[in-house]
């Protein structure tokens, strides 16, 4: 019915349309194509072909009709034509040697990448070859069958999409996948070098002596220390060393009739290579060496054969470059054609108003409370910019609530961006004793409905992209699984992430699903890729706006816009803000920090406006010749932009980073592939061009992948489908070594299970739970665990067999395991064991965030030239609330220190610290290295906890080493989300500087210490040098705020920083503000004494002996 109403609106308008267009009609492009069949003639055996003009502007799916119906009517072979339907077909064409597929059967035959690459080679008749579809063998079917196993997500379960975007995204990755492993370099991939591209740092070039280093490299049992100087290559090395065993090679095991060529540098017992084309001062390890003041010792061995990366043979062609890409508006629209000959229409010849029909929600139970009233609310939005908005009428709430009501939107349908969302919310509220009588009204309005007075919740949600993956307009009917909002009482973490999904609800059986209809064309309506450049100028009000957009800015404003440009990423801009700086777009453009803010008043809900900003990017060269600023890239791929121009470029300036700065990112820029509209992105095509690129991104890649599939319901499709086409090309070494590890999380957290339902109900842990975890371990270990495997946090370190005897449940109330694990590489010449947290029941992800974020800290402070001795731990979540954290040597907590001296009496002590510290150190010498090491580390944190606002901070989450570097951990509550004990918040103090901290630095009271003095020059330092990159610390944590830490719920939270850092203020006043804040700490440092004292008589976390080791 709906289709016939239709055609006759469409017929309709035609008869309105001028008489003569077809007189006039603009000639449709003729391609003559020939097609390969294929059936063969029986006489030649040679394949049959068919010679035929292609309307341009047919769709492939038409072309496959008309090739079929010319075959059936001339009767060839008809036992195959008239049996099987053009679908059985595929088609492909040869490009380069290479076999691509059309694969997109709604686009237009004259957008095709083969037509374009036909007119380059000046061919009259293009050739394309009709195949059967191929069936997958056995063989590919059990390979797809391990990698999903290894994905944690079956990725051709298509039970649950409402298109293919899922299946095209697949095809379509496949491409870069392909160019990436054709320019890939087998022996750089193999050994994959840790490089920095950062300048090494005043403070480790005071380590060097006269640029010289001694590097100690090892050959079977026999070793040789050479001097090399730090800008020596690993070539010039191996020379060195070549040279100085000339006449040792025998005692070395270096055969006569090989030189350095043959062989490479490895760090002894890690898989780290010192390979490549760099200078020794750049590789990670040689850094942490003299950072750490240890011996530098590397093992000489032949090259690992590049053989074991081998990929698995593609079962696909690849896919047509240009497929889902729509032609232009010049192409695609109605304007002086014949209309007989359409068949495909533009969106921009779309004037009508945009509109939906809400027939109705259907829930399988409904709310326990049944006096309530529901309605639909239908917003359209752009990244986070709402374009228009409507809403149901109020109905009494039962299982089934129909409307049947149209509701038009405020935005035209010509004026849908690409990537605009609708979204659907289904909220509750108490009925009103009188239930006004529009009842059941038109629906169309915006609000002001009866109900709209009760407070509403909103209780499902669900959207719906209205341009899709291939540029289509929706059209039709949908029935779509909405999303439960989480109660209180449930894990709300992600939800701000979770409602700009576009996929539904898997849970169709007991999910809310709500029915709409969308208007229907005769024809798929397709949104054009661009105007041509003639036919744009001529756009009336699209030229006056250029010409405003190029005047020069007076100068009373252009003070006015550097203020615009100086706030920090969550300043709010005014109207009359974003006027003006659209109004002043082209001196915008000149100043790449003004784009975020120009792109945010963007109005993306206007075609005219979308079009200028998209020639606007196009023509400037600006945004790729400024100098890479990581925060205001990551800002554009936020969740506030959904244009696909806007986070290209930003992806296009990350392309510059080196391997160490997108590993720094790597968390955040696998949280922004949620802010995507589609599957398929520029930024997804990064990160897997960037993981088949160096093993450790890819490694890491993997983790972050398959936690977020475990644990994010909304995001599992579309991460799923990034971590198929990185494994598809990973290399098999990688493939055995992913598998070993999910092995052993799996079995570790089936034990971790077992061991939590026996001692669920107590708080201590006895002798008789830790006796069966070794031997649930030990059957383990007998019964098939992988003989060694890579340590998930830390790729390099290469695990073996568990050593039992030391392993144990540690007495906290997830009952974690605490597992030491032989070193797997027989070059190691550490005898210590690889200490490894495994806990099953808690979320990592907020741990892993904050660790990553110190890093970060880390590597500003290094460009400044200060230590801080920061101790990022290892912490890597795995699945499903569970992961490993590693356990740092020779370390405790100082709550163990306190209590082993004078029991819970120790948090007042303020020598025991200094005396325990003194203890551990063999000489003078050494313990003032230590003291010296302890100032720093806590400058270091208390500037970071301070600006991360790291609350709970007790004895037992904090720790130190044996030789005085103190560290965090456990970082359960950030952001000043502070716990409150008993209704009193327990942090009453900015940072922890207790009494007993200060004593070590040789003061207390109000006293001053060269120490102290030192301590406080660090912290200033460390805090000024944050405040120099408030806006990349500022756009880190609003993306995680949108991304699932339970802590970081609200624009509040992301208040906290901007504080912290005393954004807008001068640098004097800052620095007065931390040392206030230090003053604040020395006042009250005896209330976080009386915390600890709580702490320990109270026990209020269970098992002091929760990481020491």
């Amino acid at each position: 019915m709906q289709r016939s109403s239709s055609e006759r609106k469409i017929r309709r308008r035609r008869r309105k349309m001028k008489a003569f267009t077809s007189t006039l009609s603009v000639a449709v492009d003729q391609i003559a194509v020939e097609f390969v069949l294929p059936t063969t003639t029986k006489s030649s055996r040679s394949p049959d072909t068919l010679l035929l003009e292609v309307a341009g502007n047919w769709t492939v799916e038409q072309v496959k009709a008309q090739v079929w119906l010319r075959v059936v009517a001339t009767n060839l072979c008809p036992e195959f034509y008239q049996k099987y339907s053009p679908d059985h077909c595929i088609l492909l064409y040869q490009k380069k040697g290479n076999w691509c597929e059309i694969y997109d059967k709604h686009q237009v035959f004259q957008t095709l990448d083969c037509v374009r690459y036909w007119k380059a080679l000046k061919k009259d008749v293009g050739k394309i070859h009709l195949t059967c579809r191929p069936q997958p063998s056995e063989e590919s079917t059990q390979y797809q069958r391990y990698l999903n196993y290894l994905i944690g997500y079956d990725v051709t379960d298509v039970s649950n999409v409402h298109d293919d975007e899922l299946e095209f995204t697949r095809r379509k990755l496949l491409t870069p996948r392909k160019i990436e492993l054709s320019d890939r370099d087998p022996k750089l991939y193999s050994m994959d070098p840790w490089i920095t591209s950062k300048h090494l740092p005043e403070y480790l070039l005071t380590k060097v002596t006269n640029s010289h280093i001694l590097l100690v490299i090892h050959r079977n049992k026999a070793s040789q220390t050479i001097k090399v100087s730090i800008d020596d290559t690993p070539v010039q090395v191996l020379q060195t060393f070549f040279t100085k065993i000339s006449n040792k090679r025998a005692l070395l095991g270096v055969p006569e009739n090989v030189c350095e060529a043959d062989y490479v540098l490895r760090v002894c017992g890690r898989e780290e290579y010192i390979y490549g084309n760099h200078p020794v001062r750049n590789f990670h390890w040689v850094r942490q060496c003299l950072k750490n003041g240890e011996e530098i010792h590397l093992v000489l061995e032949l090259a690992p054969n590049p053989g074991q990366d081998l990929v698995q043979r593609e079962d696909w062609a690849q896919v047509d470059d240009c497929t889902g890409v729509a032609g232009t508006h010049e192409q695609l629209t109605i304007d002086e054609k014949d209309h007989e000959r359409v068949y495909t229409i533009s969106l921009w010849d779309c004037h009508r108003k945009f509109r939906v029909k809400v027939l109705g929600i259907d829930i399988p139970a409904l709310p326990r409370n049944p006096e309530l009233i529901v309605y639909v609310e239908a917003s359209i939005f752009h990244g986070q910019q709402l374009l228009a908005q409507e809403r149901t009428s109020s109905k009494a709430f039962t299982e089934e609530v129909l409307w049947n009501a149209w509701l038009e939107f405020n935005i035209r349908i010509r004026d849908l961006p690409k990537g605009a969302r609708l979204s659907l919310q289904v909220s509750c509220g108490k009925a009103q004793t009188q239930i006004s009588k529009g009842g059941g009204g038109s629906g169309s309005g915006s609000g002001s409905h009866d109900g709209s007075k009760t407070k509403s919740r909103l209780l499902y949600y669900v959207n719906l992209l209205l341009v899709d993956h291939r540029s289509l307009l929706r059209q039709g009917e949908f029935i779509l699984h909405m999303w439960k909002m989480p109660e209180k009482t449930e894990d709300n973490s992600s939800v701000n992430a979770d409602k700009l999904t576009s996929a539904t609800n898997p849970d169709k059986a007991s999910s809310m699903a709500v029915a709409i209809l969308l208007d229907k064309y005769c024809y798929p309506v397709a949104l054009p890729k661009s105007r041509d450049g003639k036919a744009a100028g001529g756009e009336g009000r699209e030229a006056e706006g250029g010409e405003r957009g190029q005047r020069e800015m007076p100068n009373h404003l252009r003070k006015q816009f550097e203020v615009i440009v100086e706030t920090d990423p969550l300043h709010p801009l005014s109207q009359e803000d974003k006027e003006l700086l659209w109004h002043f777009r082209e001196e915008c453009m000149r100043h790449p920090r003004a784009y975020p803010k120009l792109l945010g008043s963007v109005l993306w809900g206007r075609q005219e406006a979308v079009l200028a900003t998209h020639r606007l990017l196009e023509r400037s060269s600006v945004w790729d010749r400024s100098v890479l600023d990581v925060g205001l890239a990551m800002q554009l791929l936020d969740c506030h932009y959904s244009d696909a121009h806007v986070r290209s470029m930003a992806v296009r300036k990350l392309e510059t980073l080196g391997d160490d700065d997108v590993l720094r990112y790597l968390l955040q820029l696998v949280q922004a592939v949620k802010f995507e509209p589609y599957h398929d992105s520029a930024l997804a095509r990064f990160l897997l061009k960037r993981a088949l690129r160096s093993k450790r991104i890819g490694h890491f890649l993997f983790w972050f992948l398959r936690s977020e599939i475990a644990q994010s319901m909304h995001y599992q499709q579309r991460y799923a489908v990034l971590l198929e086409a990185y494994l598809r090309g990973c290399g098999e070494d990688m493939l055995q070594d992913f598998r070993r590890q999910v092995e052993m999380t799996e079995a570790l957290q089936k034990v971790t299970r077992e061991i939590k339902a026996m001692s669920a109900e107590k708080y201590d842990v006895s002798a008789q739970v830790v006796f069966q975890l070794r031997q649930k371990l030990e059957n383990l270990q007998t019964s098939g665990l992988p003989e060694s495997f890579r340590v998930p946090y830390d790729p390099g370190l290469r695990a073996g067999a568990l050593v039992i005897e030391q392993c144990k449940v540690m007495a906290s109330k997830k009952r974690p395991l605490w597992l030491q694990f032989k070193r797997a590489d027989p070059t190691t010449l550490s005898s210590d064991t690889i200490g490894v947290i495994f806990k099953d029941g808690d979320d990592l992800r907020q741990d892993m965030l904050i660790l990553q974020i110190l890093l970060i800290m880390e590597s500003i402070w290094e460009e400044e030239s200060l230590d801080l001795s920061l101790l990022p731990y290892g912490c890597i979540s795995t699945g499903n609330k569970i992961g490993m954290i590693e356990i740092v040597k020779d370390a405790t907590t100082i709550a163990n220190i306190q209590q082993s001296v004078v029991g819970s009496t120790g948090a007042f002590k303020d020598e025991i610290l200094n005396q325990w510290l003194r203890d551990k150190c063999v000489s003078e010498e050494k313990f003032q290295q230590a003291v010296e090491r302890f100032v720093f580390s806590c400058g270091g944190y208390c500037v970071a906890t301070y600006v991360l606002g790291v609350g709970d901070r007790h004895n037992d989450n904090i720790m130190i080493t044996e030789s005085g570097n103190l560290f965090h951990i456990d970082f359960g509550h950030i952001l000043g989300n502070y716990k409150s004990f008993l209704g009193i918040s327990k942090e009453r103090v900015p940072f922890v500087l207790t009494p007993d901290f200060l004593y070590v630095m040789g003061t207390s009271g109000k006293k001053s210490s060269p120490h102290f003095q030192r301590f406080q020059d660090v912290c200033v330092r460390a805090y000024l040098a944050l405040r120099h990159h408030t806006n990349l610390l500022v756009i880190l944590f609003s993306m995680m705020l949108m991304t699932g830490m339970p802590q970081l719920t609200s624009k509040e939270d992301i208040e906290y920083i901007r504080e912290a850092l005393t954004v807008g203020r001068p640098e004097e006043e800052a620095q007065r503000h931390l040392l206030d804040q230090i003053e604040i700490c020395r006042d009250k440092g005896w209330t976080v004494q009386f915390n600890w004292f709580l702490h320990l008589v109270l026990g209020i976390k269970q098992g002091v002996d929760k990481r020491s080791a």
